[in-house]
This record gives structure tokens, sequence and C-alpha cells, in this order.
């Protein structure tokens, strides 16, 4: 991003940032670095001051725009008097990590279940193949817990999740005291019989 005398320094440490990032996350570096912008704004901003504060072309702004309403992590407003459109990021952090789960979610995730949901519809006709289905099954299930548990945890209240991920440590000492109180603690593996001596023979 080339450097604008209209953006605080901090503030350009975050844009460039996102920048960098978003190749890592799916998103082109425009894409990142418009968001960035909008995020931290005191305002909601329309295409032209984006385009003015970032030095980007205006086609290149409209496009990032797009691509960031397609993820819904920016919402359209109209102000009073003013025919522009203006941008802005939903102001609890929360959700915007709950839209951005959802939408990779439906973009990544549930696209791999299917297949896997398919491939072990099928009969496997060696044992390479019933192998693979043995390892997919795996894979299936541990994701299909995942989805299960995110679907579970997007129902909480914001303050709610928030308390239960800040529980760390605590949830899995509760975990294991379940676990003990049911007997499905590790036993240790029972000790190898040792061979018994031969008695001495008498002459």
């Amino acid at each position: 991003m080339a450097d604008s005398t209209r953006l605080p320094a901090l503030n350009q440490r975050f844009v460039a940032h996102f920048g960098e990032m978003g190749s890592r996350w799916g998103i082109n570096r425009t894409v990142g670095q418009i968001y960035a912008l909008i995020f931290i704004s005191e305002r909601a901003l329309n295409a032209d001051e984006i385009a003015e504060l970032l030095e980007f072309s205006r086609s290149n702004v409209s496009m990032g725009l797009k691509e960031l309403q397609a993820w819904r992590l920016v919402r359209l407003r109209h102000l009073p008097g003013d025919r522009r459109e203006y941008f802005e990021a939903p102001q609890d952090v929360w959700e915007i990590f709950r839209v951005l789960a959802e939408e990779r979610r439906r973009r990544e995730i549930e696209p791999t279940l299917s297949m896997l949901r398919s491939a072990l519809l099928e009969t496997p006709s060696s044992d390479a193949e019933r192998h693979a289905q043995a390892r997919m099954r795996q894979m299936h299930e541990l994701i299909d817990r995942l989805m299960t548990w995110f679907d579970d945890v997007q129902k909480l209240a914001p303050e709610t999740a928030m308390q239960l991920m800040g529980m760390g440590a605590k949830v899995t000492r509760v975990l294991e005291f379940k676990d003990r109180l049911t007997g499905r603690t590790a036993r240790p593996p029972a000790a190898t019989p040792k061979p018994a001596r031969l008695a001495n023979k008498k002459d």
C-alpha cells in the first residue's frame, strides 16, 4: 500500500498487515486493506473516501467492496441527503467472527463433508479402498462433531460464548472429573505374567 498522509502511522500498520495476511485468508491484498480501513474507521466511509485514503483506483475499491459484501463483512448505509453509498463493519467483534466462520464453513467445510458422505456410501472394491474409507470415516466424524459444537456455540449469546472461551483448562478439568465418575479413566496396562519357574528334578 502506498503511504497515505491522511492515515495515522498506527492505522497504516494495521491496514498494511491485513493486506499481507489477506492472501492467507483467501482474499487478495486490496480487499484485506479495504476491510481493515473500514473496521478501524470512526464512521462509515464511501468508496471515494476509501480510494483516497488508500490511494487505490475507484474500480479496485468497488470490486473489493462487492467481495466484502459477499462475505457479509461490511454493511451498506445511506446518509440523509447523500446519494452515495457508505460502508461500515459490524461493531461487535464476536458477530464478525461468527459471520466469517459461517462463510468459511459454507465455502470450504460443507463441500468437504458432502464429498466424504458420498465416498462413504460407495462400496469399496479393494483393500486399499476399504482402508481409504476407514480414514475418511474418521475425518468425517471429527469434522461433523466440530460442526455440531460450532452450531451450539453459534446459538449462545456473545457474552456467554466469551465466558466459555475464557474457561479454557477449566473445561478440561470438568471433563476429566466426569470421566473419573463414570469409570472412563484410562487403566494402566495389566502386567505381563511371568513364566512359571520349572521345579528342579530330583535324582
